[in-house]
Protein backbone atom coordinates (compact mmCIF):
# COMPACT_ATOMS: atom_id res chain seq x y z
CA UNK A 1 0.00 0.00 0.00
CA UNK A 2 1.27 3.21 -0.98
CA UNK A 3 1.82 5.91 2.20
CA UNK A 4 0.70 9.44 1.49
CA UNK A 5 4.11 11.64 1.75
CA UNK A 6 4.58 14.56 4.20
CA UNK A 7 3.84 17.26 1.29
CA UNK A 8 0.67 15.19 -0.16
CA UNK A 9 -1.02 15.52 3.22
CA UNK A 10 -0.02 19.36 3.90
CA UNK A 11 -1.47 20.31 0.27
CA UNK A 12 -4.42 18.61 1.17
CA UNK A 13 -4.61 19.71 5.02
CA UNK A 14 -4.20 23.39 3.24
CA UNK A 15 -6.80 23.21 0.54
CA UNK A 16 -9.26 21.10 2.97
CA UNK A 17 -9.22 23.75 5.86
CA UNK A 18 -9.43 26.71 3.22
CA UNK A 19 -12.84 25.19 1.22
CA UNK A 20 -13.96 24.47 5.05
CA UNK A 21 -13.02 28.07 5.79
CA UNK A 22 -14.90 29.29 2.41
CA UNK A 23 -18.59 27.33 3.41
CA UNK A 24 -18.11 28.46 6.69
CA UNK A 25 -17.46 32.29 5.22
CA UNK A 26 -20.37 32.01 2.44
CA UNK A 27 -23.09 30.32 4.97
CA UNK A 28 -24.29 33.65 7.32
CA UNK A 29 -25.48 31.06 10.07
CA UNK A 30 -22.35 29.82 10.63
CA UNK A 31 -19.82 32.86 9.81
CA UNK A 32 -19.56 34.15 13.67
CA UNK A 33 -18.28 30.94 14.76
CA UNK A 34 -16.00 30.91 11.82
CA UNK A 35 -14.35 34.16 12.62
CA UNK A 36 -13.61 32.66 15.83
CA UNK A 37 -11.56 30.17 14.64
CA UNK A 38 -9.63 32.41 11.83
CA UNK A 39 -6.51 32.95 14.39
CA UNK A 40 -6.45 28.72 15.37
CA UNK A 41 -6.42 28.64 11.27
CA UNK A 42 -3.32 31.20 10.75
CA UNK A 43 -1.79 29.19 13.45
CA UNK A 44 -2.19 25.60 11.70
CA UNK A 45 -1.42 26.98 8.57
CA UNK A 46 2.13 28.22 9.91
CA UNK A 47 2.62 24.92 11.80
CA UNK A 48 1.81 23.26 8.16
CA UNK A 49 4.41 25.39 6.02
CA UNK A 50 6.85 24.97 9.66
CA UNK A 51 6.66 20.83 9.66
CA UNK A 52 8.09 20.63 6.26
CA UNK A 53 11.13 22.98 6.14
CA UNK A 54 14.05 21.41 5.59
CA UNK A 55 16.32 21.51 8.17
CA UNK A 56 15.19 23.24 11.39
CA UNK A 57 17.37 24.50 13.60
CA UNK A 58 18.73 27.68 15.87
CA UNK A 59 19.21 29.48 12.33
CA UNK A 60 15.75 29.03 11.02
CA UNK A 61 14.33 30.04 14.41
CA UNK A 62 16.12 33.15 14.69
CA UNK A 63 14.46 33.81 10.75
CA UNK A 64 11.38 33.07 12.26
CA UNK A 65 11.63 35.20 15.38
CA UNK A 66 13.17 38.29 13.23
CA UNK A 67 10.37 38.16 10.74
CA UNK A 68 7.82 37.92 13.78
CA UNK A 69 8.78 40.14 15.88
CA UNK A 70 9.70 42.87 12.59
CA UNK A 71 6.11 42.41 12.05
CA UNK A 72 4.75 43.49 15.36
CA UNK A 73 6.56 46.24 15.77
CA UNK A 74 6.10 47.63 11.54
CA UNK A 75 2.05 47.03 12.61
CA UNK A 76 2.61 48.76 16.33
CA UNK A 77 3.84 51.49 14.29
CA UNK A 78 1.29 51.39 11.98
CA UNK A 79 -1.53 51.64 14.48
CA UNK A 80 0.33 54.41 17.02
CA UNK A 81 2.30 56.42 14.70
CA UNK A 82 0.31 55.83 11.35
CA UNK A 83 4.06 56.30 9.47
CA UNK A 84 3.44 52.99 7.91
CA UNK A 85 0.04 51.76 6.36
CA UNK A 86 -2.12 54.75 6.79
CA UNK A 87 -4.57 55.14 9.99
CA UNK A 88 -6.21 52.12 10.79
CA UNK A 89 -6.74 50.10 14.05
CA UNK A 90 -7.54 46.10 14.56
CA UNK A 91 -10.91 44.28 15.26
CA UNK A 92 -11.59 41.47 17.16
CA UNK A 93 -11.34 38.81 14.94
CA UNK A 94 -7.76 38.41 14.95
CA UNK A 95 -7.40 37.63 18.50
CA UNK A 96 -5.18 38.41 21.50
CA UNK A 97 -3.66 42.13 20.89
CA UNK A 98 -0.54 43.29 22.64
CA UNK A 99 -0.76 47.30 23.10
CA UNK A 100 -3.55 46.84 19.86
CA UNK A 101 -1.58 44.85 17.94
CA UNK A 102 -2.70 41.09 17.92
CA UNK A 103 -0.38 38.60 17.97
CA UNK A 104 -1.69 36.78 14.69
CA UNK A 105 -0.61 39.59 12.72
CA UNK A 106 2.88 38.49 13.31
CA UNK A 107 2.26 35.13 12.82
CA UNK A 108 0.76 36.28 9.26
CA UNK A 109 3.82 38.34 8.24
CA UNK A 110 6.17 35.20 9.13
CA UNK A 111 3.73 32.92 7.04
CA UNK A 112 3.40 35.02 4.33
CA UNK A 113 7.10 36.18 3.69
CA UNK A 114 8.24 32.48 4.22
CA UNK A 115 5.50 31.07 1.37
CA UNK A 116 6.89 34.65 -0.52
CA UNK A 117 10.47 33.78 0.06
CA UNK A 118 10.01 29.69 -0.77
CA UNK A 119 8.27 30.73 -3.97
CA UNK A 120 10.46 32.65 -5.35
CA UNK A 121 13.68 30.31 -4.66
CA UNK A 122 11.28 27.44 -6.64
CA UNK A 123 10.70 30.01 -9.39
CA UNK A 124 14.69 29.69 -9.36
CA UNK A 125 15.52 33.34 -10.88
CA UNK A 126 18.98 33.98 -10.09
CA UNK A 127 18.92 37.62 -9.52
CA UNK A 128 17.91 37.63 -5.51
CA UNK A 129 16.93 41.33 -5.86
CA UNK A 130 14.37 40.28 -8.63
CA UNK A 131 13.20 37.80 -6.26
CA UNK A 132 12.51 40.21 -3.62
CA UNK A 133 10.89 42.58 -6.14
CA UNK A 134 8.82 40.31 -7.28
CA UNK A 135 8.09 38.62 -4.02
CA UNK A 136 7.23 41.57 -2.02
CA UNK A 137 4.59 42.77 -5.43
CA UNK A 138 2.98 39.35 -5.02
CA UNK A 139 2.33 40.08 -1.48
CA UNK A 140 0.86 43.60 -2.43
CA UNK A 141 -1.58 41.50 -4.97
CA UNK A 142 -2.56 39.09 -2.40
CA UNK A 143 -3.19 41.99 0.22
CA UNK A 144 -5.27 43.94 -2.22
CA UNK A 145 -8.03 41.01 -1.95
CA UNK A 146 -7.12 40.89 1.64
CA UNK A 147 -8.01 44.28 2.20
CA UNK A 148 -12.07 44.60 1.33
CA UNK A 149 -12.40 40.78 3.12
CA UNK A 150 -10.69 41.99 6.08
CA UNK A 151 -12.89 45.03 6.56
CA UNK A 152 -15.75 43.55 5.97
CA UNK A 153 -15.28 40.71 8.83
CA UNK A 154 -13.14 43.01 11.58
CA UNK A 155 -9.83 41.62 10.76
CA UNK A 156 -8.94 45.91 10.98
CA UNK A 157 -10.67 49.18 10.05
CA UNK A 158 -9.38 51.73 7.93
CA UNK A 159 -9.94 55.90 8.88
CA UNK A 160 -12.68 56.78 6.79
CA UNK A 161 -13.53 53.39 5.83
CA UNK A 162 -10.25 53.94 2.64
CA UNK A 163 -7.24 52.07 2.06
CA UNK A 164 -5.02 54.43 1.38
CA UNK A 165 -2.45 54.12 -1.82
CA UNK A 166 0.02 54.02 1.18
CA UNK A 167 -1.21 50.77 2.47
CA UNK A 168 0.30 49.55 -0.63
CA UNK A 169 3.54 51.56 -0.56
CA UNK A 170 4.34 50.22 2.82
CA UNK A 171 3.54 46.81 2.00
CA UNK A 172 5.68 46.15 -0.80
CA UNK A 173 8.48 48.16 1.25
CA UNK A 174 8.03 46.17 4.18
CA UNK A 175 7.93 42.95 2.51
CA UNK A 176 10.88 43.85 0.41
CA UNK A 177 12.39 44.32 3.40
CA UNK A 178 11.35 40.99 5.17
CA UNK A 179 11.91 38.76 1.91
CA UNK A 180 16.05 40.62 1.98
CA UNK A 181 16.32 38.76 5.55
CA UNK A 182 14.81 35.61 4.23
CA UNK A 183 17.47 35.90 1.26
CA UNK A 184 20.11 36.58 3.66
CA UNK A 185 19.76 33.37 5.34
CA UNK A 186 20.08 31.44 2.29
CA UNK A 187 18.18 28.58 2.84
CA UNK A 188 18.04 25.13 1.01
CA UNK A 189 15.40 25.47 -1.27
CA UNK A 190 12.28 24.15 0.17
CA UNK A 191 8.69 22.18 -0.96
CA UNK A 192 6.25 22.88 -2.81
CA UNK A 193 4.12 23.07 0.28
CA UNK A 194 4.49 27.17 1.21
CA UNK A 195 3.89 27.74 -2.51
CA UNK A 196 0.85 25.78 -2.24
CA UNK A 197 -0.29 28.20 0.67
CA UNK A 198 0.20 31.32 -0.91
CA UNK A 199 -1.74 29.97 -4.01
CA UNK A 200 -4.61 28.79 -2.19
CA UNK A 201 -4.73 32.28 -0.27
CA UNK A 202 -4.91 34.13 -3.29
CA UNK A 203 -7.75 31.90 -4.81
CA UNK A 204 -9.53 31.82 -0.78
CA UNK A 205 -9.73 35.84 -1.16
CA UNK A 206 -10.70 36.15 -4.27
CA UNK A 207 -13.36 33.85 -4.01
CA UNK A 208 -14.21 35.80 -0.55
CA UNK A 209 -14.20 39.36 -2.72
CA UNK A 210 -16.32 38.14 -5.19
CA UNK A 211 -18.62 37.01 -3.04
CA UNK A 212 -18.68 40.59 -1.24
CA UNK A 213 -19.45 42.40 -4.62
CA UNK A 214 -22.35 39.11 -5.71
Amino acid sequence: MIQPSKNAVSVFIIVLFHVVGLIGFFVPALTPLFLKLVPFHLLLMLLVILANHYRINNRFWGFAFAIFCLGIFAEWIGVHKNWLFGKYHYGNTLGVKIDDVPLMIGVNWLMLVYAAGVTMQRFRLKSPLFRILIGAAMLVLLDALIEPVAVKFDYWTWFNDTVPLKNYLCWFGVSAAFLFIFESFKFKTQSIVAPVLLLVQFIFFALLQIQAHS
